[in-house]
């Protein structure tokens, strides 16, 4: 019986990257490995079919062959089906670590990253600032470098592993490798731990550090402080520590990216018949001129007096958003001239253009309830 291409039994062209070469056997295999599929001897039959190319195409002086002589140029190597190299079996272990809990080298993890939650005030969050901090975390132990051991002592090769990390368990037809029960993957053990940090190398300590915020950042934006984070196993090197960005609500201004809003109550007179205004910015006060017969709601807009994004871009604006404020506590002679201004203006619409457009828009809408 002919054997099938191998890049047909994969799925993949013969321009296939290793990379996509890996990550075809693997979904493969997942699929018609023996112990997902008991007893299916076409399932048995796919995944040595699987495996078989994925020995010769995730070998480079294999593929090269294959794809000159095709079948032919890897018979002898093959085996007629032997499985023997250790690149195979690396990748193999790599692949089904997932399932069976091994698939590594002994290795020392690196250390853990952390996070730290900075309020900022809107002002300080624009124009940039430095922070000190106090963060929880671990480090390494002093006494012992980071080994875990005592003084004078060192850890000592897995006997279980023989300091590989890793022991080989028997799956099915197959043998694969699972992480070491002893020592838990390190390939190291300690018989005479450290008095200062009991064998665990690390050691809790709150740790002081000053943040460069930089101008323009906003809410959600993170910044990375390399190695800061909490110290590796065994000495490793640590992780990394982000700092998260919370801008706290302010009283006057609310931010939309680089632009940044705010209220500006105008009195029902400024409203009617203009006026100029001093309103607020983060660089200090500012002239708006206001013109005659201004609605509330109306957006004025000075360029270049917002933020200045942290990402770079043109600086943004400030957008003052005017409200006409209906005067409250009126005495006897303030409402005794309202109602005389009221009369004068009649029952003419040009000075309330809204209200009217308003008015017929509600009478069109009964209207048409009716029909």
């Amino acid at each position: 019986m002919s054997k099938r291409d191998y890049y047909e039994v994969l799925e993949v062209s013969n321009a296939a990257t290793d990379a996509e070469i890996k990550k075809a056997f693997r979904r493969l295999a997942m699929k018609y490995h023996p112990d997902r599929n008991p007893d299916d001897a076409e399932a048995e039959t796919r995944f040595k079919e699987a495996k078989e190319a994925f020995e010769v195409l995730s070998n480079t002086s294999k593929r090269a062959a294959y794809d000159q002589f095709g079948h032919a140029g890897v018979d002898q190597s093959v085996g007629g089906g032997g499985y023997s190299g250790g690149g195979f079996g690396d990748a193999f272990s790599d692949i089904f670590g997932d399932i069976f809990g091994g698939g590594g080298r002994s290795r020392v993890r690196k250390g853990a990253d952390l996070q730290y939650n900075l309020e900022l005030s809107l002002e300080d969050a624009v124009a940039g600032t430095t922070v000190k901090i106090r963060v929880p975390t671990l480090k390494h132990c002093t006494t012992c470098s980071g080994s875990g051991a005592k003084a004078g002592t060192t850890p000592e090769s897995c006997s279980t592993c023989g300091g590989h990390g890793q022991v080989r368990m028997q799956q099915g037809f197959f043998s694969v490798q699972q992480t070491c029960p002893n020592c838990r993957g390190k390939g190291t053990t300690i018989s005479d731990p450290c008095n200062s940090c009991h064998g665990a190398g690390r050691i809790k300590e709150n740790k002081s550090l000053s943040v460069e915020v930089p101008a323009g950042v906003d809410n959600g934006d993170r910044i990375r402080l390399s190695g800061e984070g909490e110290a590796g196993e065994a000495g490793a090197s640590p992780g990394d520590l982000f700092v998260q960005i919370h801008v706290k609500p302010h009283p006057i201004f609310e931010r939309d990216n680089a632009d940044l809003y705010c209220e500006v109550p105008i009195s029902i007179v400024t409203a009617a018949l203009g006026g100029e205004l001093e309103v607020p910015s983060l660089g200090g006060k500012l002239n708006l001129k206001v013109p005659a017969g201004t609605q509330t709601h109306k957006l004025f807009r000075m360029r270049g007096k917002g933020v200045k994004p942290v990402r770079g871009g043109p600086q943004g604006d400030l957008i003052c958003r005017i409200v006409v404020e209906t005067p409250v506590k009126l005495n006897t002679e303030q409402k005794e001239l309202l109602e005389k201004f009221a009369q004068s203006m009649g029952n003419t619409t040009k000075h309330s253009p809204n209200e009217t457009s308003w008015i017929d828009s509600m009478k069109k809408f009964f209207e048409d309830m009716k029909s």
